[in-house]
């Protein structure tokens, strides 16, 4: 009995302990990060890096309604500590395997609610969790970001008037350039979108989210000027009306006052800085797929990633042959024909195969037999594809996908979402969720950034949220520096279906806009650097059929370049100057390189290569690339090892790719 009374008196002394306590602390399991938590009037949390400050103390807070607010004079009941030690299995990613190493800190408050905070070597993390098993609605989400100096953001904003409400910036593409500013300099009226990069000098963090369920997406602003970025997000919409481009997407007309309605004990999204002392540890990171979901699929074997051969940005584009290219049954043939010639997964079905103004995608013109082409295509090895606007699919996902699945159709790309608010959420993993039910693969385009949904359900193979090649039909923007920012921040949030291939390049002070003739910015090698450094599980072919048959050479290689990898190796690279990823799949290796405006010379070094012997296939700038876009070489070497160190000369606007196929 005394060895009974002792034991509960210490522990009823830690619980007391706990309760007064005011600051927790957790690092990472190297040392070096740290994350403290202050619990006083508010809950506010700081991130350093050995001695220097990362993310100064800043508030976090979860407003439920008027009366409730999780984080305003809380009360501890108890604080957990663990560890986490483990290597997941990932599927149709930039590598086989990820490993997982932090340290977890849990404090659990009176209220019904706790908040979970990680450190990993590279990053910090922290999420609400709700133990409240009735309805509730969440009015707001308070999370700062706050820094010790005026520190340069690279702000990608709501595009757009800069006259814009903060109300009207809801509706948008995520799609746009990156402006370099100071926090002070800042558009206090104007949301970005997320990933958000700041420059600290000697390290950079970036800030995303993860495990974004049935909840809105967080945008930051900066709206006083001064050296904090507050979350915002969209609140629940109330009154949606069909309408758009040609009628296909749901326009809020009314929100309700809160940003998510909330059921059942829940965990809500993760809120990451990551923190990199150099560029180049931007270039591979994981802790958007760590922090999600595992997948929910059991059986994946009918998800097939590949490359497609698409229809729209090249405009239906085939010369030389005997019919009217367009949206018909002949030019779709020719389509299958090329990419079963080529080894190409899939073909696309883009807009207009559905009436224009109809949203129904039960409804197919005259001129298409999709009964037809699929097999056609089935014939040949050859998956069909189809395009879909966001309100018929939402309005009849059931129903349409079962339908066309039936037919033999892999997969849709989903199209015109253009919100992250709580209910287009939702729409997201329904979507997965449904497709998956009839066997169907989805790729979201006019979508917000992923998010960790391709995790669990692997069958989701891409997200646009990328201001992509495609916006070269109608702009003359910088897109090449864009590029050289997109795999050190974009593509830290997941997949980027960014459309690349064009067959035209052209140099910035020869490029145009068009949409029947379109062209890239930067050199054919650039684009196609992209097929090795853009993470892509489905991957467009965007230009004509014909065109790809006048390019042999890059064709072979653009068509046996691999979507998913075993293995990512990033070798170097600065934000907005230039970047070198190395991908292993199964015992070949390819290494793409992306160039800005500065004609450079970078020695690839091979040091990374398990012992033994490769064929090199290099593709490089020409001689004459400065000038024209399109001039490139190929070399073949043989008996190269981890001992070789490359030389490459990138162009202005320019890139490099290569294959080391083991010997």
């Amino acid at each position: 009995m005394r060895k009974s009374f002792a034991l509960c008196f210490a522990l009823a002394l830690c619980v007391f302990s706990t309760a007064y306590a005011k600051t927790f602390t957790i690092s990472s399991p190297d040392g070096n990060l740290s994350i403290n938590v202050n619990v006083d009037k508010d809950i506010t949390w700081n991130l350093s890096d050995g001695s220097t400050s990362v993310i100064a103390p800043s508030k976090i807070a979860m407003e439920i309604d008027d009366k409730t607010i999780w984080g305003s004079n809380p009360k501890v009941q108890k604080v957990t500590k663990s560890k986490i030690s483990a290597t997941h299995t990932a599927q149709f990613y930039k590598k086989s395997e990820v490993k997982e190493e932090c340290n977890t800190l849990t404090i659990h408050f009176k209220g019904n609610f706790a908040i979970e905070f990680r450190a990993y070597n590279n990053a910090a993390a922290y999420r609400f969790v709700s133990t409240n098993k009735g309805n509730n609605t969440v009015k707001n989400e308070i999370a700062d970001f706050v820094f010790d100096n005026d520190n340069t953001v690279y702000c990608s904003y709501v595009r757009g008037n800069e006259n814009k409400t903060i109300e009207e910036q809801y509706k948008n593409s995520f799609e746009n350039l990156y402006e370099l500013q100071k926090m002070s300099e800042m558009k206090g009226n104007r949301l970005m979108f997320m990933p958000v990069l700041v420059d600290l000098g000697d390290k950079k963090v970036c800030i995303t989210e993860s495990n974004l369920v049935n909840y809105p997406g967080m945008y930051l602003y900066n709206p006083t000027g001064n050296t904090t970025l507050n979350a915002h997000f969209a609140p629940y919409p109330d009154k949606v009306e069909q309408g758009g481009y040609i009628n296909l997407q749901g326009i809020v007309k009314s929100r309700k006052p809160y940003i998510a309605e909330v059921s059942g004990a829940r965990a809500f999204p993760w809120r990451i800085c990551i923190v990199a002392h150099n560029d180049v540890e931007l270039l591979d990171n994981d802790m958007v797929f760590l922090l999600s979901e595992p997948s929910v699929i059991d059986d994946t074997s009918w998800i097939k990633p590949g490359k497609v051969a698409w229809d729209w940005w090249n405009a239906w584009g085939l010369v030389g042959v005997p019919f009217k290219a367009g949206i018909n049954n002949r030019t779709y043939e020719y389509y299958i024909d090329f990419a079963a010639n080529n080894g190409i997964e899939y073909i696309l079905l883009d807009d207009g195969w559905s009436p224009s103004g109809k949203a129904d995608l039960m409804q197919v013109i005259p001129e298409i037999d999709i009964p037809h082409l699929v097999n056609y295509a089935k014939d040949k090895g050859v998956g069909v594809v189809l395009w879909a606007g966001y309100w018929a699919t939402n309005r009849d996902m059931d129903m349409v996908f079962k339908h066309y699945s039936q037919m033999g159709v892999k997969g849709f790309k989903i199209d015109f979402m253009d919100h992250d608010d709580q209910q287009m959420v939702e729409f997201y993993e329904r979507a997965a969720a449904t497709a998956a039910k009839y066997k169907l693969f989805v790729d979201f385009h006019g979508a917000y950034k992923p998010s960790g949904l391709s995790r669990k359900y692997p069958n989701v193979m891409g997200y646009e949220g990328v201001y992509g090649l495609e916006t070269r039909k109608w702009a003359a923007d910088d897109i090449v520096t864009y590029d050289v920012q997109i795999p050190f921040i974009r593509m830290i949030a997941g997949p980027i279906d960014y459309t690349q291939g064009a067959m035209m390049n052209s140099q910035m002070s020869s490029f145009r806009a068009s949409n029947n003739e379109p062209m890239s910015m930067g050199t054919r090698c650039h684009q196609l650097g992209m097929y090795v450094i853009y993470e892509s599980p489905f991957n467009m072919l965007c230009d004509s059929p014909t065109n790809y048959e006048k390019e042999p050479v890059c064709t072979e290689f653009i068509a046996d370049v691999p979507t998913v990898w075993d293995e990512t190796v990033a070798l170097d690279g600065k934000v907005s100057e230039y970047a070198i990823v190395a991908r292993r799949a199964g015992n070949d290796w390819y290494i793409g390189g992306l160039n800005n405006w500065d004609a450079r010379e970078v020695v690839v070094d091979l040091s990374f290569l398990p012992d033994g012997k490769y064929t090199l296939t290099l593709l490089k700038d020409g001689y004459n690339a400065d000038k024209f876009g399109r001039d490139f070489l190929k070399e073949t070497t043989t008996n190269v090892t981890n001992a070789t160190k490359l030389p490459i000369r990138m162009a202005v606007g320019g890139g490099f790719a290569l294959k080391l196929a083991k010997e």
